[in-house]
């Protein structure tokens, strides 16, 4: 299979999971509660959207450079793939159950915490082994020197690391709390974490 199918296929499963995001996002049109107090009330969800599309954001644009890395694919890249993308598409359900519970003090507020946090670590973790494999493999296509090589990995490495430590400072502080730890780490992976540790291949 070639590389391009792989990536159209990816970009389509992440196009409709951002997508079935705002599907979260309503309000009552013949509730009696004026529409800014439902928005207002509503709060939680339109953070969680943002913060998850950003997540899907970031998601599709490493994808899109880590493939640029390689114009193979063998199987267990395509597994691999498909491993990330079963918990990209998750990101809508997970990201509407935290929203519904984050402002309760209860169990289910915590396990609508660790739901969250569960998802973002196999995301995060199927992630990293999309490079892991390709330089293991061999299935670059430019030489990437072992400091480069490094670098590269952990950057990627990076997020399987701190979700759980972000997951577990929300639970022993409060559900609202994992939208701010969440959005530091968006906040790395948009700025530091988005240059480039080496010249794009397509431009050579």
């Amino acid at each position: 299979m070639g590389k391009g199918r792989v990536e159209a296929f990816s970009d389509g499963v992440m196009a409709v999971a951002i997508t079935l995001l705002a599907f979260n996002l309503h309000a009552g049109v013949r509730s009696k509660v004026a529409l800014a107090t439902q928005i207002r009330e509503q709060w939680p969800s339109f953070a969680a959207y943002v913060l998850s599309f950003c997540i899907i954001g970031v998601i599709w644009l490493n994808h899109h450079y880590l493939f640029q890395l390689t114009n193979r694919i063998d199987r267990r890249l395509m597994l691999v793939n498909l491993l990330l993308l079963l918990f990209v598409v998750t990101i809508p359900y997970v990201t509407a159950t935290y929203a519904d519970y984050a402002l309760d003090t209860g169990a289910d507020a915590r396990t609508a915490v660790l739901l969250y946090g569960a998802v973002m670590e196999g995301m995060a973790i199927s992630r990293f082994l999309i490079p892991l494999h390709i330089l293991r493999a061999g299935l670059n296509h430019v030489p990437i020197p072992p400091g480069q090589a490094r670098k590269l990995l952990w950057r990627y490495g990076f997020a399987p690391l701190i979700f759980p430590v972000t997951t577990a400072l929300a639970l022993l502080t409060s559900a609202p709390m994992m939208l701010v730890f969440h959005a530091l780490v968006v906040a790395y992976y948009l700025g530091p974490g988005m240059r480039p540790i080496m010249s794009d291949p397509e431009e050579k």
